[in-house]
Formats: structure tokens, sequence, C-alpha cells
């Protein structure tokens, strides 16, 4: 394990693959940590610099007071990456790690060099929406909200399965501040006019199944960057890398093929 003193943050990362191969990193959803990409990645190419972190408040990251700001969550980001020493990367935010991208993405063009944007928006939710919700762990704590996240996380199918214990258990152990502080940086972001305002290489995926950010939320967002591209997959919910992870990973395998990310690496 590893740790990244950032000023007020202690940000949690691990890096797999080689320290010269082309850098993909990974930024997972509200409510979880770094494990959301677990089964993904034994089905990615070799050779890739693969760089994963848990966001304030989450996983074993430090966990300072709520509320958040988006702003905050984007510049550990930045200041990870920095302390890393990545450049020119390809950034894959789902959920509020998506929105993280598209901050990132506006503010150091230079850090990123593709981004997908994987069951996210500019904008999600209503500040009323997540007011409720920030009300809702203040009183009864993540697990007065976990049922129902899982109703909008998962397809029917997957609720039905043993496992969904498994991702219910890593959303009720994440802080409560952590949470709290993470929803009042969603509430506070509406990234639809400077995400209309990038340009680089772009991959929007959906989950069919999504009740937190439903395809047509997701396309809308996508298709705000000229020259982007959008992947639906079916039966899948808010985590498509959870429930189809062979069509997730071979969506963004052929993404960063596009993209020439793939140049000199074994696959």
């Amino acid at each position: 394990m590893k740790v990244a003193q950032l000023g007020e943050v202690a940000l949690h990362y691990r890096i797999d693959g080689p320290d010269d191969g082309p850098a993909v990193v990974f930024a997972n959803s509200l409510g979880t940590d770094m494990r959301l990409w677990d089964p993904i990645l034994p089905l990615l190419p070799d050779g890739l610099r693969i760089i994963r972190f848990d966001k304030r408040g989450h996983g074993l990251s430090s966990c300072p007071p709520s509320p958040y700001t988006m702003g905050a969550l984007i510049s550990d980001t930045e200041r990870l990456l920095d302390h890393l020493k990545v450049r020119d990367c390809v950034f894959v935010g789902l959920s509020i790690g998506g929105m993280i991208a598209q901050g990132l993405a506006i503010k150091r063009l230079d850090l990123v060099r593709a981004m997908v944007l994987s069951n996210t928006a500019a904008k999600i939710g209503t500040p009323k929406l997540w007011a409720q919700r920030i009300a809702d762990v203040e009183t009864g704590g993540i697990e007065k909200l976990a049922d129902a996240v899982m109703e909008r996380w998962f397809s029917a199918a997957f609720r039905s399965s043993p496992e969904l214990e498994l991702w219910r258990n890593m959303l009720t152990r994440q802080e409560d501040h952590g949470y709290m502080g993470c929803s009042a940086a969603i509430s506070g972001t509406d990234f639809f006019t400077p995400t209309s305002g990038l340009r680089l290489p772009t991959l929007g995926i959906a989950g069919s199944e999504d009740g937190s950010t439903p395809p047509d939320l997701v396309r809308e967002t996508v298709d705000l960057i000229p020259g982007s591209r959008f992947h639906l997959i079916r039966k899948a919910g808010h985590l498509p890398c959870v429930e189809k992870p062979e069509e997730y990973a071979r969506v963004l395998t052929d993404f960063l093929e596009s993209v020439g990310h793939l140049d000199g690496v074994n696959g």
C-alpha cells in the first residue's frame, strides 16, 4: 500500500504494471474504493501502468470533515498525478470519478490525453436530492441509504446474487463524512458549459439499467464533446465494470488502441 501526502489530505493509491508503461488512471464512484476496478484489471492488456486511488473520505485515504468541493477533489487528483509524474494518461472515471475526469481535463489538459466517462454526467441530480441524502446519512449513517443505493447501482439479476452483499458492505464501510462530503461536491457541480469546450478523445459508457445516471444522461454529456463515442452495456446498472467486466474491458481496450495508447504494449 502507498500513501501520498498532499497537503490537507493523504491519498491511498496503487500502481500495477511497468513504470514506463502508458498510464491509465482509474477514479471510482461515490461509496466505493479502488477495488471497484478489480474485475476488469486481469482482462486488460499487459504493459499498462495502471494507477488507482481512493478519493478523500473513501477507502484508506484520509477523511477531512465534510463538506467537500469538486475543486478540492480535482486538486487532490492533480497533485497525485504530479506526485507520480504522470502526463498524457487516459483517465477512466466512473460516476463522481467521471466528474473529476471532466474537471481535470478542463484544468490540466497536459495530464489527460483521452478520457472515459463511465456512468456519469456533467451534472448529476439536484441540490435538493443531495441535501436529502446528506441529511439521511447524518441521522442514520450510510446504512440508511444502502438498500436504495443497491437498487440504483445494480440490475435486478445481480441484486439476487450472493455477490451483492460484498458491494453493500463496501458501501456501508465507507466513512459517513466521506460520503456526505463527496455528495456535497456533486451537488455543487455543473460542468455543461466547460465540458462543451473540451476537445480530446472521449468514450462514454452507460449501463442500460443504471438508476443513478441513466444512459440518456451519459449520452447527453458525452455528446457535448465533438468526435466522442458512446457504448451502452445492456443488462448492467451503475457499475458495469462489476456486472459485465468482459464487455467493459473489451470496450476500454478498443478505445485505448484507437487513441494509440497501446502502441508498443504487449496485448
